[in-house]
């Protein structure tokens, strides 16, 4: 049996759906039911009887941080995608970010570990890497410096990918891989919500620059580790590095909007982070702008993936093309959703 956490985000369900393809048996932990049915939307996008695949999977609800409620989870699991993670640049979400992220990782390898389970493979993340000098690109190599830039999403997944290391030094069998920006389709609200954003207007952009993948690559790839059997290493699974500039210019295109024209100085930036907090504090809603996205908005961060494909001859999907696809199934939804339509 494979146990996944995280089934019911962007990465995880599109886990979900190709190891259900490969007649794998699959087991998912959640504890959102609303989000739970909402996977079923994710598989329509790629297959004509959504639940039919979604009818294949195991669920149980429970709590990564309850082990002993996880007990149940575990039960004859011989393979763990752990995926599960709280992604967050709100401070009101700091504490059970780092609670989640780190304990709840915790848990899951000594869970692992006790119930000698083959494989694993944890999702970190590219946040979890040191920067490379003279803005060269980072590699698996770049290890994590302590730096005020750091967000707290960052520290706290380092800390948990120390925890995985610490489960591979005890003997368990793990991979781990360090995504950059992820994109998919479905999550319009949160993962996906550049897409929104960009129908909705958007006009700003800064200079930054980080790396983007298709989501459907990460999950290819991470079954590929398992089953090759490669243990003890981690892999930046990236495909192109690209200005916020480029990437909103792309997702206009397919939208048919304007593409942002306005760019934000990083002065500007730490101005605006400062209104949206005295706003937010004001109206008790959700800053739009925080000081750790102000951050990261600005910095130029770029990654290499020669690692993962010399070690599988992977060839990813063109960031471009990706953008065209998810863009096709965000106008869809829209369509889906308009007045006409209900």
């Amino acid at each position: 049996m494979i146990l996944v956490t995280g089934g019911t985000g962007l990465l995880g369900s599109h886990l979900l759906l190709d190891l259900v393809k490969r007649n794998k048996p699959v087991r998912a932990i959640y504890r959102n039911q609303v989000k739970k049915e909402r996977i079923k939307k994710i598989f329509s996008y790629y297959v004509d009887t959504p639940n039919d695949f979604y009818d294949k999977i195991e669920w149980i609800e429970t709590d990564l941080l309850d082990f002993s409620s996880m007990e149940n989870a575990m039960h004859g699991v011989s393979e763990i995608y752990h995926a599960g993670a709280i992604v967050s640049f709100y401070p009101r979400d700091h504490k059970i970010m780092r609670k989640v992220n780190i304990e709840g990782t915790a848990n899951l390898v000594n869970q692992a570990l006790d119930h000698n389970v083959q494989k694993f493979c944890y999702v970190s993340s590219i946040a979890t890497l040191g920067r490379a000098e003279n803005d060269g690109e980072s590699d698996e190599e770049t290890h994590w410096i302590d730096s005020k830039k750091n967000s707290v999403y960052s520290q706290s997944k380092y800390a948990a990918e120390q925890e995985v290391w610490r489960g591979i030094a005890e003997g368990l069998n793990a991979v781990i891989v360090n995504p950059s920006v992820i994109l998919g389709p479905g999550f319009w609200q949160d993962n996906s919500g550049l897409f929104r954003l960009v129908y909705e207007g958007l006009k700003y952009y800064t200079r930054g620059v980080n790396g983007y993948v298709d989501v459907r690559d990460i999950s290819r790839i991470m079954i590929e580790l398992m089953e090759q059997q490669i243990f003890g290493e981690r892999f930046i699974v990236s495909t192109q590095n690209l200005s916020y500039q480029q990437v909103f210019a792309m997702i206009a295109k397919y939208l048919e909007k304007p593409a942002p024209a306005i760019h934000v100085h990083p002065s500007l930036s730490q101005i605006a982070w400062r209104v949206e907090a005295i706003r937010s504090f004001l109206t008790g809603s959700k800053p739009e702008v925080t000081r750790e996205m102000a951050t990261t908005a600005a910095q130029i961060y770029t990654y290499t993936n020669k690692k993962i494909r010399d070690r599988l001859d992977y060839r990813f999907i063109p960031i471009e093309e990706s953008i065209k696809e998810i863009c096709g199934y965000f106008v869809a939804d829209r369509s889906e959703k308009s007045p006409g339509n209900s």
